[in-house]
C-alpha cells in the first residue's frame, strides 16, 4: 500500500533559528519546508503547493502582509491557510494580518501545543474544503455529462434507420469521452486493464448506474459488471442500441490506454441478461 502523503507546512522566516524550532515542533507530523524571505515565499508556494504556511511578518524587502495578500488574491493561493508568526502583539497588528488575509495570528515565542492545535484544526478545515472542491467536481462532470445525452438521446430513439443510430452513437460517445477526459485524465500508473476498468466503472456510477471490478486476471485483464442500467433497464430493454453507447464509451477510455486494449461485451441487460459485463483486455 502507498504511504499516506502528509500535509505539508511552510515556515517562512529570515531567522534561520525561526524556522528550526518550527520544525522541531511540527516535523513528527508534517513535512516543513522552509523560506527565508517573502520573495522566496511565493517562489515556493508556486512550485511546493503547501497545505499551510506559517508566516513572519517583519522581514528584510517583501514583508509577510504583502506576501499573504498577494496568495490570497491569487485563485490558485487563495484558500492555503496563513497563520502570522511575529513579534509584533499590538491589536493593529492584527487587524492588520487579519486585513491582508491571514487565517491565524501567532506571537513569538510560540508556544508548541498551542502552535500544533491551530496547525491541526486549520489543516482539518482545508481538508473539508477540498472534499466540497471535489464534490462539486463530480458534480459538474455528472451534470455535463447528463446535458449531453438528454439533448442526443431523444433523437437516437427515433425510428432510425440502423446505419444512421450507428452515426448518433458515434457522435454521442465521441462527446462523452471528451468530457469524462477533461474530468478523469489518466495519471501515471492508470494505464493497466484494472485501472482502466476502475475509471469505467466510475464513471457508469456518476451516471446514474451500479457498476464495480467483478473479478480480474493478474493486470492484464479486468472484468466489469453493472447490476443498475445508467439508462435505465426498461428502456435499455426497449432499446438495446443503448448498451452500444455503454461499449463505446468503454472503448474510447480503454483507447487512451498504451497497448491497444480491447473491450468485450459478454452480457447486457438490453439483451435480457442480469447483468453487463464487459471484459477488458
Amino acid at each position: 500500500m502507498a504511504e499516506e502523503m502528509r500535509p505539508k507546512i511552510l515556515a517562512v522566516d529570515d531567522e534561520p533559528m525561526n524556522v528550526e524550532l518550527l520544525d522541531a515542533y511540527l516535523s513528527l507530523d508534517y513535512d516543513v519546508i522552509s523560506a527565508c524571505s517573502g520573495e522566496e515565499a511565493l517562489e515556493v508556494v508556486k512550485a511546493e503547493k503547501p497545505d499551510l504556511i506559517l508566516l513572519d511578518i517583519m522581514m528584510p524587502g517583501m514583508d509577510g502582509y504583502e506576501v499573504s495578500k498577494r496568495l490570497k488574491s491569487d485563485p490558485a493561493t487563495q484558500f492555503i491557510p496563513i497563520v502570522m508568526v511575529t513579534a509584533l502583539s499590538d491589536v493593529s497588528d492584527r487587524i492588520k494580518g487579519s486585513d491582508s488575509g491571514s487565517d491565524e495570528f501567532l506571537t513569538k515565542p510560540v508556544n508548541k501545543e498551542e502552535l500544533i492545535s491551530r496547525v491541526k484544526s486549520l489543516l482539518h478545515t482545508k481538508e473539508m474544503h477540498d472534499n466540497l472542491l471535489s464534490e462539486r467536481d463530480t458534480l459538474e462532470m455528472q451534470n455535463r455529462i447528463r446535458s449531453i445525452l438528454a439533448a442526443m438521446i431523444p433523437v437516437l430513439l427515433q425510428p432510425l434507420p440502423p446505419e444512421q443510430k450507428k452515426v448518433m452513437i458515434y457522435q454521442m460517445t465521441e462527446m462523452v469521452e471528451k468530457t469524462i477526459s477533461e474530468m478523469y485524465p489518466l495519471g501515471e500508473g492508470m494505464t493497466d486493464p484494472i485501472s482502466i476498468g476502475a475509471i469505467c466503472a466510475s464513471v457508469m456510477n456518476q451516471l446514474g448506474g451500479s457498476f464495480s471490478i467483478e473479478e480480474s486476471a493478474g493486470r492484464n485483464a479486468c472484468v466489469v459488471k453493472g447490476t443498475v442500467c445508467p439508462w435505465g433497464a426498461d428502456e435499455a430493454r426497449r432499446n438495446p442500441i443503448l448498451c452500444n453507447l455503454t461499449r463505446g464509451i468503454f472503448a474510447r477510455i480503454a483507447a487512451r490506454a498504451p497497448g491497444n486494449l480491447e473491450v468485450e461485451v459478454q452480457t447486457t441487460i438490453g439483451n435480457g441478461d442480469e447483468a453487463c459485463i464487459f471484459k477488458i483486455m
